[in-house]
């Protein structure tokens, strides 16, 4: 049975649309390379504590190869599971969508049997098809599950994507969000303008995934011109792989984002613009940018190692694993920014996660 916008939970939608901290579910493997259901569990349990306003599954962070290894509807039935488990408050569960019309229709049928209310929708399999393809892939989705869109950076396999394709999207019926996340300030702006255009500012939510800018998308108005007049929108709040880790911190920094906008009238102290330099450091060691992104999966692993929600830092294929010199880049970055972790609310926590 098909999901509409109109059919999801009112405190869903409007968690959403206030703006919530939504994790990138990674996947916990044994030394075996096999799912490891015990620390899956700890993981899901840690980001519902942590205070997350949601979570993401089957999408990049959770690693795409889970289709291939027949993990789809595990990983997200345990996430579903272990979230309803641990606490009654009210998340957005979001299921990652991949592949073809065909394949993404089909995930996102599994997702709303699951009890999913969104489906991230990942264009990569189509980046070469034209824009009009890709809007009817779009659409063809849509009738299955409400759609978050994704702007997916080129270096992992993202199209470019007009303004004009971004308008065509806002105007989908069934289109809840979209996740910003070409990690390039022009394309950003093209997101924009194209909500903008389709005066869909208010009905489809912006949400960050812009891991090199996280604490600016969320802290700074962004305009675009209709009609001769300037528009001012806001990114509500993320949906990132980088929060997979330091979640607490997360948390924490978007109640301060919200909170001094609130009470400057919109005006941010300047302590809190110069944290965005201090996350982006930390996400180039997170995220292996040194390497162009070859160890952006199994760097946030390793912090969650190092942490002992995870037992290793091992991925689906064996080839994957932190770039030269990543480690000691972790190592610096703990030395540098280490009162933006959490390990004392993980250490506090983890043997209850791990029950």
């Amino acid at each position: 049975m098909a999901l509409n916008r109109s059919d999801l939970p009112a405190d869903v939608l409007a968690l959403l649309a206030q703006g919530a901290v939504i994790p990138a579910h990674p996947l916990a493997l044994d030394a075996r390379r096999q799912f490891d259901r015990r620390r899956q569990r700890a993981l899901t349990r840690y980001y519902v504590d942590a205070g997350a306003g949601g979570l993401a599954v089957g999408v990049h962070t959770t690693q795409f190869s889970i289709r291939e290894h027949g993990l789809y509807e595990t990983v997200l039935r345990s996430a579903m599971e272990d979230r309803l488990a641990w606490s009654g408050k009210p998340m957005a569960m979001i299921a990652g969508l991949c592949g073809g019309t065909a394949q993404a229709s089909g995930e996102a049928r599994t997702a709303v049997a699951l009890g999913y209310h969104a489906g991230l929708l990942s264009l990569a399999a189509l980046a070469k098809a034209p824009e009009d393809e890709l809007i009817a892939h779009c659409e063809a989705v849509a009738s299955e599950i409400p759609i978050v869109g994704f702007y997916l950076q080129t270096v992992v396999g993202g199209p470019v994507l007009s303004s004009g394709f971004w308008r065509r999207f806002a105007l989908i019926p069934n289109a809840l969000a979209i996740k910003v996340a070409p990690f390039n300030r022009y394309r950003t702006l093209d997101v924009v303008r194209g909500l903008v255009d389709a005066h869909a500012e208010e009905r489809v939510f912006l949400y960050t995934g812009n891991d090199d800018h996280i604490v600016l998308d969320l802290a700074l108005p962004f305009t675009a011109m209709r009609d001769g007049q300037p528009v001012s929108v806001r990114f509500r709040g993320g949906l990132l792989g980088h929060w997979s880790v330091w979640t607490r911190s997360a948390v924490e920094q978007l109640a301060r984002i919200k909170a001094e906008l609130k009470a400057g009238n919109g005006s941010l102290s300047p302590a809190l613009l110069a944290l965005d330099s201090r996350v982006t450091d930390c996400n180039a060691a997170f995220f292996d940018v040194a390497n162009n992104f070859h160890g952006c999966i199994a760097g946030c692993h390793e912090v969650l190692r190092r942490q002992g929600l995870l037992e290793g830092i091992w991925c689906l294929d064996p080839a994957e694993g932190m770039g030269a010199g990543q480690s000691q880049e972790i190592d610096r970055v703990y030395r540098v920014h280490g009162d933006l972790a959490d390990d004392a609310f993980v250490r506090e926590n983890l043997a209850r996660w791990l029950s």
